[in-house]
This record gives C-alpha cells, structure tokens and sequence, in this order.
C-alpha cells in the first residue's frame, strides 16, 4: 500500500469510527429522506463528512477566521437574457465601482453574468454581464427580505461574436485586475460542459466598461486541457507569483463533474501579456502556463489514484480566491457543492430517496457508473436504472469552502511534489447560512433535501477590506442571491 493510499485509508477508518460513535449510521435501505431545515443538512444520516489533515500549516487560513455578514438580492431584470434567473455562472469584484458606497463599508461593485446561453438557437444572446453595487448585507429568514443591489451598468452582450458555438451548458470566469502594464481589464474563460475541440480558444479579455467592451483575445492556455481551464478565474498575489509561478498571476481552473478535469479542483497560472507595453496577444495564441494544482484525471486512469482525499465524481468546484489577511494569513480557496453521501453514482435521483441508487444502466459496463465512499464498487443490486435528470448524484450534498496551504502550490511549481500531490488542510461547511431553493425550482435537475446539488456558484474577493462574495444559486426563484463574509 502506497503512502498516499495509506493515508487515505487511516483517514477514512477514523472517519468511520467517529461516525459510529456519534451515533450517524447510515439510513435503512428504502428508507426516504423529507426536506430539511438548513441547519439539519449537515448531520442527516449517511453523510460523509469531508476529513483532511489534522496539523494545519503555520500562518494558515482556518475556518474559525470566516465571520458570516449576510446576504443580498440581485436587481430584478425582465426576460431573458436581460435577467440573472438561470445566471450567475460567473462573478468578479471591481474595486473601482461604485465610489459612492465606500462610506458604509462594502465599496466597490461585482460583475455578474446572467441568464445563461442556450444551444440550438434558443438563446444565443444569453450569458450577458452586469455591474451592480454591494448594498449593506443583511440576515433574514426569507430571501425576500434581504436588501436588493442596484445596476451600475445593465447587461451587455459583451461576447456577441466571440465563443460562438460554445453555448451548451456554458462554463465561464472572470477576473478583473487592474495591472500598470494593461489598465483595468476584465479576463475571461469560457467553454461548455462537452467542449467539442481540445484545441479551441477558452481566454480572452475585455474594459470593464460594458458599453465598449473591447474584446480581445481569443488565446488557448499552454498544452492544459480545457476542461481545466475554463470554469473559475483568481487573482495570485503578484509577489507569490513572482517567486514561485514566472509572474504569471492570472489563475485559472475548472473543475468537470466525472473527473475529466482531474479528479479535484485545478489551478493554472499564466499572464496574457509580455512586456511593460501591455499589448494584448494575437489572436488564436498559445499562452505559457504554469501548474499549480492539477489531479489525475479519468480520461488517463480508471481508478482514485492521484485524487483529492474525499474525493467523490459527484463533487462540483465553482469558484475560487487566493486569501491573504492584514496578519500574514493565507489559502488558496476553492468553493461548490461536495459529494458527501455514502454512495455516489452516474444516473438519477431514485424516487424512493437518497440512499437508494439509480444508475445509468446501459453505461455499466463501460465505467463504474456506481461507488461507494471509499471508492470500492457498488454492490451489484445497486446497478438497478430509471429516468429523470442524467448527471453524477451522490446520496448527499455539502456547500464547502476547502483551504490549499500555498506552500504546497509552491512546491508543485518547483517540482517538489506532483501537482495531483496537494490536500486540503481544513473544510468550512456553509449550509447553515443558506437558503436551500425555498421556491423548489427544478427538483428533477437539482435535488432536494440533503441531496441538492449547485448550491453555490463562483466566489470574488475584496483583498483590501477581506471581504469574500459568494452566489447561491437558485435562491431567490431562479436567481441566486449574494452571501457575504468577512476574513480579517
């Protein structure tokens, strides 16, 4: 047994013995699961928590340092794609905009995408972006009554032209960075959930001003699958960046339910200009990368080698920040939605509840449609198919933030450790502060209950004031709503 696969099983034996001793044994099969409160989700039976290393590293992030503020609504827009229903796929913080409500403690503005594309020519227009202002967050047992940002600048189709053909299930980042070589741009990924061509281009950027966007790009990142690329966007502090990653300080990543993207989020660097000039690059360009986080994917092994521990092909990382605190703090920051059930499986949600299996049967005999926590086979009784909405299901849902030490990154850029090597330290579990879809927007699609999946979206971060922005979707109707938290 290697040492990674050792640490794997220690790790889920105490796990296991934790769980016995507290008394949260899995369901009885056949036994259905009702909706639950927020605060409930989380120690429901049959769960899997998230377990990593004890011995955090020094002057690190911990969950402790996460102070909840609140939450806010998005503007209300009229219909598609003039809306944020269905949207969200991708967020950003301008500290520039809106000068207005520095006074109240949230300066700045967040970009926003809304109402995603569709394929086949149903909404070609869709994936606009917004501006709109940070009101003061606010608790509240409804999102109704939360206060409602207002639009800087309205949606603008700033894409019209570029990423044609990409509209299925699109994945979008961005990142706004105002560097003294390019001025404040706005830097953008962008694929779909099946990305046709490995070769095509995914970045590009574009002004922060929406009405003139002036688009340029697009460049494909260095020899970097796209489904690696292309999900979520980071500022790197420039200093780490100088040291450890060719100052290349412009993160990207994506994280593709199955492992296709690795088996765990990913993060590469790279910077789509070369000198003081600032100028763009041509068109169609291949950009330098460097590696920062990348796990084994399924593409090149059947098995969990190489994975993040805890690891579960139902898992969803949709967001991601690079923290840094005023006392020398710090993590690397990935958010979404984990797979924490004792089963997880490609097909259906089962309609006798969560803890019964409902794969996609003809596909059985070309992967391992179904696994067990600790990664083992499913039983054969377990391969029993049925219909609704084909995706990756776990028989339980967790909204996480999970913490990378950076000096683990670091060491993967050097070539110290493999860049599948680096864990998580720490998991902060969010579940209790959000809504959980209280309209019951696309059950079939999203879960209910303990097994809901998306429910979070991408994250954008305030370095100067330590303010972290987080979207849950599918809050508010089919909107999702703003939640906010403090890390000093």
């Amino acid at each position: 047994m290697g040492i990674r696969s050792g640490l794997r099983f220690i790790l889920l034996a105490v796990l296991l013995a934790s769980c016995q001793q507290s008394g949260e044994l899995p369901p009885e099969d056949g036994e259905a699961q009702e909706e639950q409160p927020a605060a409930e989700i989380a120690s429901e039976p049959g769960v899997i928590p998230t377990v990593f290393t004890p011995i955090p590293p020094p002057n690190s992030l911990q969950p402790e340092d996460f102070t909840y503020l609140g939450a806010f609504r998005l503007p209300d827009g009229p219909d598609r794609p003039l809306t944020f229903e269905y949207g969200g796929n991708a967020m950003t913080f301008n500290p520039n905009g809106d000068p207005s409500g520095s006074s109240d403690g949230f300066p700045g503005s967040l970009v926003i995408t809304g109402h995603d594309r569709l394929a086949y020519g149903e909404l070609p227009d869709g994936s606009q972006v917004a501006e709109i202002n940070i009101p003061v967050p606010a608790m509240a047992g409804s999102p109704y009554d939360l206060p409602q940002a207002a639009f800087v600048q309205n949606f603008s189709d700033v894409t019209r032209g570029f990423f044609t053909g990409l509209d299925e299930i699109p994945r979008i980042g961005m990142l706004y960075l105002d560097t003294p070589a390019t001025g404040p741009k706005i830097h953008l990924a962008w694929g779909e959930h099946l990305n046709p061509d490995q070769s095509f281009p995914t970045h590009a950027w574009f002004d922060p001003d929406l009405s003139n966007p002036q688009m340029q790009g697009t460049w494909t990142i260095d020899d970097v699958s796209l489904y690696s690329v292309n999900g979520y966007m980071l500022e790197i502090p420039t200093d780490w960046a100088g040291s450890y990653a060719q100052g290349r300080y412009v993160g990207t990543g994506r994280y593709r339910d199955g492992g296709w993207s690795g088996m765990g989020p990913s993060l590469i660097a790279y910077r789509p200009w070369s000198d003081e000039s600032g100028a763009p690059p041509p068109s169609s360009a291949r950009l330098e990368a460097t590696t920062l986080l990348l796990y084994q994917n399924t593409v090149n092994t059947e098995g969990l080698e190489g994975s993040m521990i805890g690891y579960q092909h139902a898992d969803e990382w949709e967001g991601g920040a690079w923290i840094t605190t005023t006392s020398g703090r710090s993590a690397v920051l990935f958010a979404g939605t984990k797979g924490t059930g004792a089963k997880y499986w490609y097909g259906y949600i089962h309609p006798a509840g969560p803890d019964q299996v409902c794969v996609e049967a003809e596909l059985a005999d070309q992967f391992m449609v179904c696994r067990r926590a600790d990664g083992s086979a499913c039983d054969p009784a377990d391969l029993r198919g049925c219909t609704g909405s084909t995706s990756w299901w776990s028989s339980n849902f967790s909204a996480q933030f999970i913490l990378y030490n950076p000096d683990d990154l670091a060491r993967v850029s050097s070539g110290e450790m493999q860049p599948w090597e680096p864990q998580p330290y720490a998991a902060v579990n969010i579940d209790e502060n959000l809504f959980h879809n209280p309209d019951g927007v696309e059950p079939d699609m999203l879960g209910v209950g303990g097994q809901r999946r998306y429910r979070i979206g991408d994250v954008a971060y305030d370095r100067a004031n330590g303010l972290l922005y987080v979207l849950e979707l599918f809050a508010e109707g089919a909107k999702p709503v703003v939640h906010v938290w403090r890390i000093p």
